[in-house]
């Protein structure tokens, strides 16, 4: 199957509409040794596809709008995060201790870009927070032995392992016998009754007049929450006001949201009217953390009936692994892409954080999936996706190879500029495109935390 068949077929689409997309091939765009440009194209096919269908179905249109995937759009948007500028300032990406270092026996990758993170990483290793210092510390202990050291005072380091390594992990198992996106009917809530659309309008905004709580950090689960954004959703971004996202990060994934902090264990009076009104809750963090706060899938749907509940974690909600943290670059590392991606000399990475990228849309395409469902037969609905589960797709292939097409000669035709309250931004356009869909978001991001904690 190619890639979109499998993409579309994980989120529940009707095969036939695959005729429905076209794609714009372009030679060199995310190039690496695995197939990324085939994963990219089809995760955002999908998610396109989802999205006029979503539209189609409130427009009350008799065909699904074509969609057009463009390989340049797809891979400026990958690398969205790099692209960003603000007021003519590049963003910071990895922080120094954020990296490869070599080990006794290997190699293990480090995640510090959160100071919490970083403070655990060198409480471990009794340095100070000197490059050449930790370097020292880790040429002088075994991969594995830093791995759950580390890991063990919540701190974010992986041994790198080949994907024969890795297949004989336990972890590796649970998650391949996982399908690629988890669906589930939770009761037997009504049907939902979208409020119609008018065709004639412009653009069409399929998720227009829904309210989307986006509990999500990082890369994967706000792409996602963006992208409801760009097709008409009121996203509220929430987070616990003691941890602050990364400024440049907030940015890149803040177009057409609003942002506020609350703290569930004092405030939860305002987060339940948040949810009496929600109609999609997202969650990005470790399987089970939000439990305690009455946020499992179920507990959701109970207090909300009718509700759509989208998990995204690093490793799955199984295994040996669920509860560790993790991001994409660790996940590529575990599960032998940085092995296949580098040299005898050095592991390497994918062209892009493509497993986050990747897992966005195609989180944001079984939410749309799961919304057009609704309208048909009801019952609150769960997704979940998991970074490691996107990234055995990768290893298995993503789809078939691609037709001769155009170079790939750079981001410029798919960037844009307009002010914002955080100044001049530079940005990539949204590469999810359909007839008579959007082109851009409504709305800049804004600060931090700045909005009020209610609806529109």
């Amino acid at each position: 199957m190619t890639g979109i068949n499998v993409a579309w077929s994980a989120v529940g689409g009707d095969p036939a509409l695959v005729s429905r997309m076209s794609t714009v091939v372009r030679e060199g765009a995310l190039r690496g040794r695995l197939p990324v440009r085939a994963l990219a194209r089809a995760c955002v096919g999908a998610c396109a596809l989802a999205a006029a269908e979503l539209g189609a179905r409130r427009a009350g249109l008799p065909e699904v709008p074509a969609v057009r995937v463009d390989d340049g759009a797809v891979a400026t948007a990958f690398l969205s995060e790099r692209h960003l500028s603000v007021d003519g300032r590049a963003p910071v990406a990895f922080a120094p201790l954020s990296r490869f270092w070599r080990t006794a026996d290997g190699w293990v990758r480090t995640h510090a870009n959160y100071p919490h993170h970083r403070a655990r990483l060198l409480d471990v290793l009794g340095v100070p927070p000197d490059v050449a210092a930790v370097e020292a510390a880790l040429a002088e202990r075994p991969a594995l032995e830093v791995e759950e050291a580390v890991y063990a005072a919540g701190g974010l380091a992986v041994a790198l392992r080949t994907p024969e390594e890795w297949a004989a992990h336990e972890q590796a198992a649970a998650v391949a016998g996982r399908p690629l996106v988890e669906r589930e009917r939770l009761d037997s809530a009504p049907a939902r009754v979208l409020a119609p659309l008018d065709p004639a309008g412009a653009p069409l905004l399929p998720a227009a007049g829904l309210r989307v709580l986006d509990l999500t950090r990082v890369i994967a689960g706000p792409v996602a929450t963006r992208t409801l954004a760009l097709l008409g959703a009121d996203v509220l971004r929430v987070d616990a006001p003691q941890l602050p996202e990364l400024p440049d990060q907030h940015a890149d994934t803040g177009f057409g949201k609003r942002s506020t902090t609350l703290d569930l264990t004092t405030d939860r009076r305002t987060f339940k009217d948040l949810l009496a009104a929600a109609d999609v809750v997202v969650t990005g963090y470790r399987p089970g953390a939000l439990d305690r706060f009455g946020l499992s899938a179920r507990a959701l749907a109970e207090r909300r009936p009718g509700l759509v509940v989208a998990q995204l974690s690093a490793w799955g909600a199984y295994g040996p692994w669920a509860g560790r943290r993790g991001f994409d670059s660790l996940v590529q590392v575990a599960t032998g892409i940085a092995a296949v991606e580098g040299s005898r000399e050095r592991p390497g990475a994918l062209p892009a954080q493509a497993l986050d990228h990747g897992t966005g849309y195609l989180l944001a395409a079984a939410v749309l999936r799961a919304l057009t469902e609704q309208s048909y037969d009801g019952g609150s609905r769960v997704v979940r996706l998991a970074l490691a589960r996107t990234a055995r797709w990768l290893t298995d292939g993503a789809g078939t190879g691609d037709a001769d097409g155009a170079l790939y000669e750079g981001a410029e035709p798919w960037l844009a500029g307009r002010d914002s309250p955080l100044g001049r931004l530079r940005y990539a356009r949204s590469p999810v495109s359909f007839a008579g869909g959007p082109v851009d978001w409504a709305r800049p991001p804004g600060p931090w935390g700045a909005d009020e904690g209610r609806w529109r």
